[in-house]
């Protein structure tokens, strides 16, 4: 059973009238991708910092009173994203969030939660400039992979997809689905994301499913401004679509992006494709290992 229908989320940013506006929010993104058949629905990193909104506009304005305060919200959070799982029968991994640790240090974390009640998480491994000079958010260090019934699959949280090892490692470990959740504010962010995405799955001829933040919140300080298209990348061989794009939503209009895919088919183009990227993989090391040659062309 490796068919599985993915929902990958362009989801907009709004200002909460109070917790059961999220609440139902929410419930009913979760509901829609549901009734539409998916299996996995992927909300984009930092979709819960819209909960800022309910806050006073002194914790708005201060980057470290709203991460303290998030805080009070989390077990809300998780309850409600495992219910969601639960009722409707469809992985969720929500919208990251900023966990305290308990030595007071901050990590980017994206929730996974299963039909069957269990939630784990992976942690952003590589922060970009503004979570690591002025949010003050620490790099996590463990990747994992997270199995379910049509197969395995990892999560590269927004930059960390625009660096090769950590999808390899995770392909590697077994996952034929990278997911990446982003939020970026310019379309210079968007397309370092969507550059990477693609690189990851044809480097690794895997599927990816990015999700994306959308809209403009000008009363929050942390993600004010937020733009891009969700969707699904493919290996870039016979069999799958030419330009390795699977399927990719309007710019910045509020929707699912949905894809069936079958993740046996990227094992299968592995062994059987055009070219095998995955497998050439180790053979740069000997050209990448040793020492460069410098050749003088001479000057004019």
């Amino acid at each position: 059973m490796s068919m599985v229908r993915v929902a990958t989320a362009q989801y907009p940013v709004d200002f909460l009238e109070g917790w059961n506006h999220y609440v139902d929010k929410i419930s009913a993104w979760v509901k829609e991708a549901a009734s539409e058949g998916a299996q996995i629905a992927v909300f984009p990193e930092y979709a819960s910092m819209e909960l800022v909104s309910l806050f006073a506009e002194e914790v708005r304005q201060d980057l470290s009173f709203q991460m303290s305060e998030m805080q009070r919200l989390l077990d809300d959070y998780l309850a409600l994203h495992r219910e969601l799982a639960r009722q409707y029968g469809v992985y969720v991994i929500g919208g990251s969030y900023p966990v305290r640790l308990l030595d007071g240090s901050y990590r980017n974390r994206a929730y996974v939660f299963s039909p069957q009640g269990r939630v784990d998480f992976q942690e952003k491994i590589l922060m970009t400039r503004f979570e690591s000079e002025l949010w003050l958010i620490s790099y996590g260090d463990q990747l994992k992979v997270f199995e379910t019934p049509f197969g395995a699959f990892g999560i590269n949280i927004c930059y960390d997809s625009e660096f090769p090892l950590l999808a390899r490692r995770q392909v590697e470990a077994g996952a034929n689905l990278i997911i990446a959740p982003s939020c970026t504010d310019t379309p210079y962010g968007y397309n370092r994301v969507k550059i990477g995405c693609q690189a990851r799955a044809l480097e690794n001829q895997c599927y990816v499913a990015h999700a994306v933040l959308v809209g403009d919140a000008p009363w929050s300080i942390a993600i004010e401004e937020n733009c891009g298209r969700a969707a699904v990348y493919t290996p870039v061989d016979v069999g799958f679509s030419e330009d390795g794009i699977e399927a990719i939503g309007e710019w910045n209009a509020p929707c699912w992006v949905y894809a069936n895919v079958d993740l046996a088919r990227s094992e299968e183009v592995r062994v059987r494709g055009e070219v095998l990227n995955f497998r050439d993989w180790s053979n740069q090391a000997v050209a990448a290992n040793a020492e460069i040659e410098r050749v003088n062309l001479g000057t004019p």
